[in-house]
């Protein structure tokens, strides 16, 4: 009898603790590097011409505590030179301090993005500085304060792109710069990891001026931004196909990198419009905007093996800071509430999250 009370005690006992292990690898799994769920988020937009999109802490909080309820453990968020040192040599760091605390507190990873000019130091904010010194002296002060907290550095955002870097020139200007900003981030943070700016405009032929223009060893991570229109029939094979682009350049460049898709997304509005429609065309319905988000992540993300991380654009919708579809990217509305397309991405990386354990 006491043989018989002793196994059913140690299948009990063997059953809770295999449970609880799995339960422990299934959170851990999902509070490291390795997951590839983030989202693109401007968690410093504090200003009036952003509907002081954060004004305070508490809209922060309550935005980071959503990112965890969807499994999210990357954000992609700026680190404004203008923000930080609106006048030379006078810097203020304390609403990054809180935020890059908040963020680690909660295990979420971040991909800093460093950018873009600042009045005092070039002519327009999309511009790079007439001297490049004072562009990597800003990296330089940023990446110094944080290089314990954040290794991941994306410089300028889609420099390929007249809105976002002008006048453009064949990516040389912008090479430069990033091989500059390489050298110095490396020699603050040998660790660290240097990502090009998101490429958005003609991918391909943007990373083909890239390497022509001798950047090949001055990042570790490729970043690009492969927008579709999920109206449209062949939305995932156009991803894939740019991917696959990108991919056989690399091999022409004997360059084996990851990619990581620091943007991709769509909107999700309730009645789609003329007045509410983005780049593309028409944007999606919230219904069509979350099978787009569980596409990018069941489909996507799996068939591409170098596809290391996607960031989806944006976690939360903006208040008429575009105009247009643009304010609707996001996974919540702008009053917090949950979009279909939350559901879709916490599913999704749940899913995610248990077949890689079981692998």
């Amino acid at each position: 009898m006491k043989r018989i009370l002793l196994f059913i005690f140690l299948l009990s006992f063997l059953s809770l603790t295999s449970k609880t292990i799995a339960q422990d690898l299934l959170q851990d799994e999902m509070t490291g590097e390795s997951s590839p769920f983030g989202v693109l988020e401007f968690l410093p937009w504090d200003h009036s011409w952003n509907n002081y999109k954060y004004p305070d802490e508490n809209s922060l909080k309550k935005a980071v505590a959503l990112m965890q309820q969807a499994n999210i453990k990357w954000v992609r968020m700026d680190f404004l030179w203008e923000d930080i040192e609106p006048e030379k040599g006078s810097r203020n760091f304390k609403k990054y301090d809180y935020i890059v605390d908040l963020l680690a507190k909660n295990n979420i990873n971040i991909l800093g993005l460093l950018s873009y000019s600042v009045s005092w130091a070039g002519p327009a904010w999309n511009s790079p500085a007439y001297d490049d010194k004072s562009f990597v002296n800003y990296v330089s002060y940023v990446i110094s304060r944080y290089k314990d907290r954040v290794k991941y550095w994306e410089i300028w955002n889609e420099p390929d792109d007249e809105q976002y870097w002008t006048p453009q020139d064949g990516m040389v200007r912008y090479t430069q710069l990033l091989k500059e900003v390489y050298i110095k981030a490396k020699e603050i943070d040998p660790d660290c990891k240097v990502l090009n700016g998101g490429l958005s405009k003609a991918i391909t032929l943007s990373l083909k001026k890239i390497y022509k223009n001798g950047g090949r060893e001055y990042f570790d991570i490729l970043a690009i931004h492969p927008f579709v229109n999920p109206l449209n029939e062949g939305d995932v094979a156009r991803v894939k196909g740019l991917y696959l682009g990108c991919k056989k350049i690399m091999r022409e460049n004997t360059d084996d990198k990851k990619i990581w898709f620091t943007e991709l997304g769509a909107p999700g509005v309730g009645s789609p419009s003329q007045i509410n429609a983005w780049w593309v065309g028409m944007s999606p319905t919230e219904e069509q905007q979350a099978a787009w988000v569980k596409r990018i992540y069941t489909q996507i993300l799996i068939e591409l093996p170098d596809c290391d991380k996607i960031f989806w654009a944006f976690f939360r919708d903006c208040k008429n800071h575009w105009g247009n579809g643009i304010d609707y990217f996001g996974l919540v509305r702008w009053d917090f509430s949950k979009k279909p397309s939350f559901n879709a991405y916490k599913e999704s990386a749940q899913q995610w999250n248990v077949r890689n354990i079981k692998d």
